[in-house]
């Protein structure tokens, strides 16, 4: 029996057909316009050519932009939109075996700052679990939570869900989950299970979010509606969605504690055991005072973070920042030799480097679509092929194809910056409010973001060793089922 290719060797594969992509699709482009905080000025960019604007409203009239402007002025809008029925074909930029090659390594290079987050919180990972604060830990919570294990599949699922949709909680669960992995194998559970809680949950959320910048403000904004508008549907989508998807997990979960056979990672039981030192015979330390007050730090790291990225407007610096120095703290109260800190610390972030080069093979993919000048096109398409249609017709069409939009633009707000001003104008032509544009584009990317390999899924799967495959025969009726609701609810919407 063939194995199914690594998540590493699928994104390589994915980067060879975006690269033989550039070679088929048209190149063209969309002009941009960007705000300029330092000289108070528009910024707008055709190709290589750069021209400053008035900062006004009767600018953005001229550019045919509904937006208002304080939305630039206050920085809701953060980076560069496109501007309508400006797009042109240019001149074709394929990129070959030399650009296919340097594209991984650019990828790694911007994605620098996540993937050090990942590697501090593998070091942080390393400490407390050579303290054996984490096998004694995990022993208690299995002891505290037998017979109620299903508390923390809702718990979880549900936090997560609300830190997607509220600020777009998502890189940052990569770090959970070496964590919670050992508990629910502890609880008779699968490793599924606990990346299902932490990725599921927040993308779902992300997926139906409300309030969150990177997503539901940031498209409104660009749309040129206040993020309020459609904010009950989304509300009662949020509820739904992240009812059946908690249910959905359950059941999995119920279904694995009552014969793991059923699992579909049943042939990977031993090793998961092995990978995150979970043994029913091993004798563990009990959880004393010094353990107590590691876990206590260990769990305060990660609170800070949240508290820091949605309240104090941290990003990936302050985040790392923090995990590096809970891991330097957890060792003097742990009272480690300084070599066997330094190695305990150096295993962890090793066992994450492989989750570290999915993260940034991930955005080479992304890198070579837009130097092949092929990204636009797409969207240009898109937009071509839903004009003129009957608006129950257009909102699922549309719908399908911010599907295909995330498969080429994962990140979420970049897809909001780059989509909605082109699309949203298209609301007025089958007389349709422009909410349910940016409700289309929220379910549809965040659908397909569930299994999308060029976005997170691969990253959260690399820290358990689950292959692609696996996740996805676990997931498939989830998806329909979603997929099922929301046609229903872009449909109702527009009528």
């Amino acid at each position: 029996m063939k194995k199914f290719p690594s998540a590493h060797t699928i994104l390589l594969l994915i980067s060879a057909f975006a690269a033989l992509l550039t070679w088929v699709i048209p190149a063209g482009k969309y002009a941009s316009l960007s705000y300029d905080s330092t000289e108070a000025v528009f910024i707008k960019t055709i190709t290589d050519k750069v021209e400053k604007l008035p900062a006004t409203q009767q600018t953005l009239e001229m550019l045919n932009i509904k937006i208002p402007l304080e939305n630039f002025t206050s920085g809701a809008i953060y980076k560069p939109i496109s501007i309508p029925d400006t797009y042109k074909p240019l001149e074709s930029r394929p990129q070959g075996f030399y650009e296919f090659v340097q594209a991984p390594i650019k990828g790694i290079i911007e994605t620098a700052d996540i993937i050090f987050l990942v590697l501090i919180i593998g070091g942080l990972v390393g400490i407390v679990e050579k303290s054996g604060a984490f096998s004694s830990g995990i022993r208690w919570l299995s002891n505290t939570l037998k017979g109620r294990e299903y508390i923390l599949i809702i718990s979880i699922t549900l936090l997560t869900a609300l830190a997607g949709s509220t600020f777009g909680f998502g890189e940052e669960g990569v770090a959970f989950l070496p964590i919670l992995i050992p508990v629910f194998l502890a609880a008779g559970y699968d490793a599924i299970v606990a990346v299902a809680c932490v990725f599921l949950g927040s993308q779902i959320g992300v997926m139906a979010s409300t309030i969150n910048p990177f997503s539901t403000i940031l498209a409104s904004d660009a749309a040129g509606i206040k993020w309020t508008s459609g904010l009950e549907g989304r509300i009662a989508m949020f509820v739904i969605c992240t009812s059946i998807a908690i249910l959905f997990i359950l059941r999995y979960a119920k279904k694995v504690r009552k014969d793991p056979g059923k699992s579909v990672i049943a042939d990977q039981k031993e090793f998961m055991a092995k990978l995150f030192n979970i043994s029913p015979d091993a004798e563990t330390s009990e959880l004393n005072l010094r353990l107590k007050l590691i876990l206590l730090v260990f769990l305060l790291c990660f609170v800070l973070m949240i508290i820091g990225v949605s309240i104090l407007d941290w990003w990936f610096v302050e985040m790392t920042a923090i995990f590096f120095f809970g891991a330097i703290l957890i060792g003097f109260i742990a009272k480690m030799k300084e070599g066997k800190f330094i190695s305990s610390f150096m295993k962890g972030a090793g066992d994450l480097l492989g989750v570290a080069f999915i993260i940034g093979l991930a955005r080479g993919i992304s890198i070579l679509m837009t130097d092949g000048l092929i990204s636009d096109t797409i969207l240009y398409e898109a937009g071509s092929l839903t004009a003129g249609m009957e608006k129950g017709l257009f909102i699922n069409v549309l719908f399908g194809v911010y599907n295909l939009i995330a498969f080429f633009v994962s990140s979420t707000s970049g897809s909001a910056v780059l989509t909605t001003p082109i699309i949203a104008p298209l609301a007025d032509t089958v007389n349709i409010g422009r909410e349910t544009i940016v409700n289309a584009f929220q379910f549809g990317h965040g659908l397909f973001n569930l299994v999308n390999p060029t976005s997170l899924i691969l990253a959260f799967l690399g820290v358990a060793q689950i292959g692609y495959n696996r996740f996805l025969k676990f997931v498939w009726p989830l998806i329909a089922i979603l997929a099922i609701v929301i046609i229903v609810f872009l449909t109702i919407s527009v009528y």
